[in-house]
């Protein structure tokens, strides 16, 4: 079982030619959760989610594609809120948000992967749980950890205030996935393979870059892989970076590679492997760039495009 830990709220996002705005769930670990769970794998997310009207909606939204929704302490909790401006596909945000989930309970016994990152990880009072949960989990060595820093640099102050609790986030994980603009935002004068090659020398096994349309940088201790990007009919990128870390920890699970005692093989992923996963993971951001809002695909809908691809395997990036 996954276990995602992070913020569920509602996306204001602006439509073209229109001053409206339309509400869409969103959060980038409720999407990375509900991606999980669109790919038929089980997932439980923990957040903090108001019992308002909103609350509602985003946990009707998640619940019916299958997540489980522990929607945390109760005590007037407001659904937080991303007001999403869009520029030629690509959003940018202006948060709304109370992050406050109260101590974290032991993962249940059946866990194999825990994922977090974001705002999750970034605000207080929160983001202090959040790494106490990652800090016991690592000691335990019982699931894997995956990471997102999905970088908000408009609630993080200085780079080189973020950078340490960042990196101590990435030195607890065994999977973390990062893009080449929050790798920009944090280490403006270095080349991301260069930092990707720092964390992955601060324990991670697997390290993974989202480029846009460069494509996709993956670092293990024995392989350095790029893959190209494969050109996408792009209606906005709401979600393709959590709809990409959804199918990569899909691929890894159904490679056998989720779970403490797959530590190891994590790290010792062969090359033929890596590549299915990372394309794969791809595809599926590139179904939800294709449409609007954080709307992963189901499996159907992967198989129905994996079918459709050329023979020759390409990734798109998240």
């Amino acid at each position: 079982m996954f276990v995602v830990v992070g913020e569920a709220l509602v996306d204001l996002v602006g439509q073209r030619g229109s001053r409206t705005l339309v509400a869409h769930p969103g959060g980038s670990p409720a999407n990375v959760a509900l991606g999980l769970a669109r790919l038929g794998d089980p997932v439980s997310l923990i957040t903090s989610l108001g019992r308002d009207s909103l609350g509602e909606m985003v946990a009707g939204h998640l619940t019916a594609s299958g997540v489980r929704v522990d929607r945390g302490p109760d005590a007037g909790t407001k659904t937080s809120l991303a007001v999403a401006s869009l520029a030629a596909g690509v959003a940018a945000y202006d948060f709304r948000i109370e992050w406050d989930i109260g101590d974290l309970a032991p993962l249940p016994v059946e866990t194999r992967c825990l994922h977090t990152g974001s705002l999750a990880t970034a605000l207080a009072p929160g983001a202090a749980h959040v790494r106490d949960l990652l800090e016991r989990e690592r000691e335990r060595g019982r699931v894997t950890i995956s990471y997102d820093p999905n970088v908000r640099p408009g609630l993080l102050g200085q780079p080189e205030d973020a950078r340490p609790g960042i990196e101590h986030l990435v030195s607890l994980s065994d999977v973390v996935k990062v893009s080449d603009e929050d790798l920009r935002w944090l280490h403006p004068d270095r080349r991301d393979v260069d930092v990707a090659r720092d964390w992955l020398a601060l324990g991670a096994p697997l390290v993974v870059v989202t480029r846009g349309g460069d494509g996709v940088l993956a670092l293990t201790a024995g392989l350095e892989l790029d893959r190209p990007a494969t050109p996408i009919d792009l209606v906005d990128t709401v979600g393709a970076g959590d709809s990409f870390t959804a199918g990569l920890l899909d691929g890894l699970g159904r490679a056998d590679l989720i779970g403490g005692a797959r530590r190891d093989a994590l790290a010792a992923i062969d090359e033929a492997s890596l590549i299915s996963v990372l394309d794969d993971a791809s595809l599926i951001a590139s179904i939800t760039c294709s449409r609007p809002g954080a709307d992963p695909p189901t499996r159907a809908e992967v198989e129905t495009a994996r079918s459709a691809r050329p023979s020759t395997r390409q990734s798109t990036p998240g």
